[in-house]
C-alpha cells in the first residue's frame, strides 16, 4: 500500500524533471536550436497552433536556423509572431523560408541566462519538496488509520527521502550543466 504512494509520488517527481528539462532546452545558448521556438504560437487561420507543427527546421551552420514553412502563405504570420516573442531575435524571409540568426551572446545576457537557469532549478526543486511532502502526509495518515505499521510508515519515509534526495541531486547536475553549456558558448 506505501509502495503505491511511493511510484505515485515517483512518477510525480519524475514529470517535475522533464518540465525543467524542457524549460532549460528552450534557453537559447548561442546556438541555433529548434527547441527554442517550443513555446511560441502562430495565429493561423484564426486557430493558435505551435510554430513546430508548420514547418521543417534546419540548422545549416552553428548560428542559424532555418525555418521551412509547409504553407508559404502563413510565413508573415509565423514572422509575426517570432518577433512578438521573448527571442529577441529579428526573422529574415526571401519567400519560401524564414531564417533566424542567433548572435553571440554577451557576458551580461549570459549571466541572465545563468540567473534563469537557476530560478527555474529552483522551482523544481520547490516542486519536488511539495510532492515530498504530500506523500509523506499521506503516509503518515495510512499509518494512523492502521493501514500499515509504524516500522512501514519510517522506511516509506525514508525511503521518500532517499528519491527526493536523488532528485535534487539530479535538477544541481542538470543546472550546473546548463550553466556550463551557456557560459562556454
Amino acid at each position: 500500500m506505501s509502495n503505491e504512494v511511493i511510484n505515485v509520488a515517483k512518477d510525480k517527481m519524475g514529470k517535475t524533471m522533464s518540465v525543467m528539462k524542457k524549460d532549460f532546452a528552450s534557453l537559447r545558448a548561442g546556438r541555433a536550436n529548434p527547441q527554442c521556438l517550443d513555446r511560441i504560437m502562430v495565429d493561423y487561420y484564426g486557430t493558435p497552433t505551435p510554430i513546430n507543427q508548420m514547418g521543417n527546421f534546419s540548422t545549416p551552420e552553428p548560428r542559424i536556423l532555418q525555418i521551412s514553412i509547409w504553407d508559404t502563405k502563413a510565413i508573415k504570420d509565423v514572422e509575426k509572431a517570432i518577433q512578438a516573442s521573448d527571442l529577441g531575435i529579428n526573422p529574415s524571409n526571401d519567400g519560401k523560408v524564414i531564417r533566424l540568426v542567433f548572435p553571440e551572446l554577451t557576458e551580461e545576457r549570459r549571466k541572465e541566462l545563468c540567473k534563469v537557469v537557476r530560478k527555474k532549478a529552483e522551482e523544481a526543486k520547490v516542486a519536488i519538496r511539495a510532492i515530498r511532502r504530500d506523500a509523506n502526509d499521506q503516509i503518515k495518515k495510512m499509518q494512523k488509520n492502521s493501514e500499515i505499521t509504524e516500522d512501514d510508515q519510517k522506511k516509506a519515509e525514508n525511503d521518500i527521502q532517499k528519491m527526493t534526495d536523488g532528485f535534487i541531486k539530479d535538477i544541481d547536475a542538470a543546472a550546473a550543466e546548463k550553466e556550463k553549456e551557456i557560459m562556454e558558448v
